[in-house]
């Protein structure tokens, strides 16, 4: 169905350019393993010793998926991060639409500026210079869940901090690159599932993935764990186009009321 299968292990640890060990990319096409992805060696030039780029950024990787799907590639991604909040945020805060989340969440967590990073705003109020800084921020509760977290055994709140497994600053530090693609791109990506449930097959699709649910099938080998769960989406995805099903997982058991729900709030693929 698609040129290539990609899989990222997301971070929301330290800055949006900081470079990190702990974000990885692997990327499948034709019948190949997934194979693991390095950044453009031209965006190492101009560092003290022009030297190439290893690790990646979240800068760098909205800028590669961008560069991607500009230059033809038809790509799945999925991306190890909530793509969006419980409906308790989107009544509290007067939420119309994904599009107004991503638009509205960036405005009150602007994690996209240079030098910032979660606590800076959450715990030290810090803010970027050239960003208009509202009266106060948005927040949510770690009790509150989305559907598709209340269908999993183990997937924690997006509000949850500073706990194992916390998915809540690799989410909150994410979703600003969500929007950069998405005006970058406009119809050249489809956002699963909030452009429609149907897998597209003339554009690329990104979807939010939980690597746990399928990282045990594949030999981990040699790889780290984040390393290894990146390649296990990347491999699964490919794998599943491969024999027909990826559609399958795109088309959950809802009921029309919680699909309403899930469009709003939206779902991990996979999850059914």
């Amino acid at each position: 169905m698609f040129d290539s299968y990609i899989g990222i292990d997301y971070s929301g640890a330290q800055t949006a350019e900081s470079r990190m060990r702990a974000l990885q990319v692997y990327r499948a096409s034709g019948h190949s393993l997934p194979e693991n992805v390095l950044p453009n060696p031209d965006w190492g030039r101009g560092n003290p010793n022009n030297s190439p780029v290893k690790n990646w950024s979240r800068e760098d990787i909205a800028r590669s998926l961008i560069e991607r799907a500009q230059a033809g590639e038809r790509y799945f991604c999925g991306i190890d991060h909530a793509f969006g909040f419980p409906a308790q945020y989107h009544q509290r805060y007067g939420i119309r639409d994904w599009n107004h989340f991503l638009v509205d969440f960036t405005a009150h967590w602007p994690l996209d500026a240079p030098h910032m990073y979660v606590d800076f705003i959450r715990q030290d109020g810090r803010w970027p210079r050239n960003r208009p800084q509202p009266k106060t921020l948005r927040f949510g509760e770690p009790h509150e869940f989305r559907l598709c977290e209340q269908w999993t055994s183990s997937a924690k709140s997006v509000f949850r901090f500073d706990v194992q497994g916390s998915v809540a600053k690799s989410t909150f530090s994410g979703l600003p690159w969500l929007l950069h693609i998405r005006q970058a791109l406009g119809n050249k990506v489809h956002f699963w599932p909030f452009d429609g449930w149907a897998l597209p097959t003339d554009r690329c699709v990104i979807a939010e993935i939980y690597p746990s649910l399928v990282s045990r099938r594949f030999p981990k080998q040699d790889r780290r764990p984040d390393a290894h769960d990146a390649y296990a989406v990347a491999r699964w995805l490919a794998e599943s186009s491969q024999r027909g099903i990826l559609e399958r997982y795109a088309q959950p058991p809802l009921t029309q009321t919680e699909t309403r729900v899930a469009e709003l709030e939206g779902w991990i693929f996979g999850v059914s």
